[in-house]
């Protein structure tokens, strides 16, 4: 089943993303990860895709447990900066053969060292994502940026980037953490007036220690508002009351999104299975409303 056909249902769809092990004697702790967070009943569980592909050799086996041993829709991760364009297409090949119909198309981080662009690298995640449109009828997840992408001075070019990716074949798309619903609610305005009509699913992280808040906002350049930062004054130093607020700001969220009727959400789940089973029971009575 592709995912674009989950999303299109009248329902409100919560799914999750995991990311592979960055050493393969912890392979085993993050698959009873993906099994615990599967128990929660996702709309699909999607994996990423490791950055310089150190762990990208898992993704594709993740994704195919979680389709073929959990009976789940997953969703895996590609990107094309740290990989030649045959090593891209060798992955969709494998990915075509394993059965697994959905795949999010990125450009990636550029691995240190590298020069790039080259001639044997594929530059732009559009160009990607025409690549696997000529490859197998994929269902293509995108990604997209609330608060504008990092390498882009102004909004409304990132906006025309990003309907160039849509209309290379994107089925949907899934934002970047944001911690303030009021810039996905501008970023919707704004790309619904550009023509950009596909589903977007927010993403959502929560925060539940000082040191994630610190390596998010290192990674992202997202903004945190006051409310946030003034949880993270208060309680950051105590780990238990930390990871208490940070599932409830997150949960917050949701409920926001939810009521402004928003009906598919993507929660960034660190592979937590207790802070996602925290926020689903949070929601649990809201899902069915």
């Amino acid at each position: 089943m592709k995912i674009i056909d989950r999303l299109n249902e009248d329902r409100i769809h919560i799914s999750f993303e995991v990311f592979p092990p960055k050493k393969d004697e912890d392979y085993g702790k993050v698959v009873h990860a993906v099994d615990e967070i599967a128990t929660l009943d996702p709309a699909f569980i999607s994996v990423t895709y490791g950055a310089g592909g150190g762990t990208s050799k898992n993704t594709a086996k993740i994704a195919s447990h979680i389709k073929d041993d959990l009976h789940l829709l997953s969703l895996a991760h590609l990107t094309c900066a740290s990989s030649t364009k045959e090593e891209v297409r060798h992955v969709i090949k494998k990915l075509k053969e394993m059965g697994i119909e959905n795949i999010l198309a990125l450009r990636g981080d550029i691995p240190e060292g590298l020069t790039f662009p080259d001639a044997d690298r594929f530059r732009y995640a559009y160009e990607l994502v025409e690549e696997i449109r000529k490859h197998g009828d994929f269902c293509i997840g995108a990604a997209c940026y609330p608060e504008g992408h990092v390498e882009n001075e102004h909004k409304a070019d990132d906006i025309r980037y990003l309907k160039q990716k849509v209309d290379s074949g994107v089925d949907f798309l899934t934002t970047q953490m944001f911690f303030d619903n009021d810039i996905h609610y501008n970023f919707l305005y704004r790309i619904r007036e550009a023509g950009i009509t596909v589903p977007v699913l927010p993403g959502i992280m929560p925060i539940t220690s000082a040191s994630q808040m610190k390596k998010s906002q290192e990674l992202s350049g997202t903004v945190f508002p006051r409310r946030f930062l003034a949880i993270l004054d208060r309680f950051g130093s105590s780990p238990a009351a930390m990871k208490q607020a940070g599932i409830v700001y997150a949960t917050d969220q949701i409920i926001d999104l939810l009521a402004n009727g928003v009906k598919n959400i993507h929660i960034y789940s660190m592979n937590r299975p207790d802070v996602a089973a925290a926020i689903v029971k949070n929601l649990s009575e809201i899902i069915k409303a």
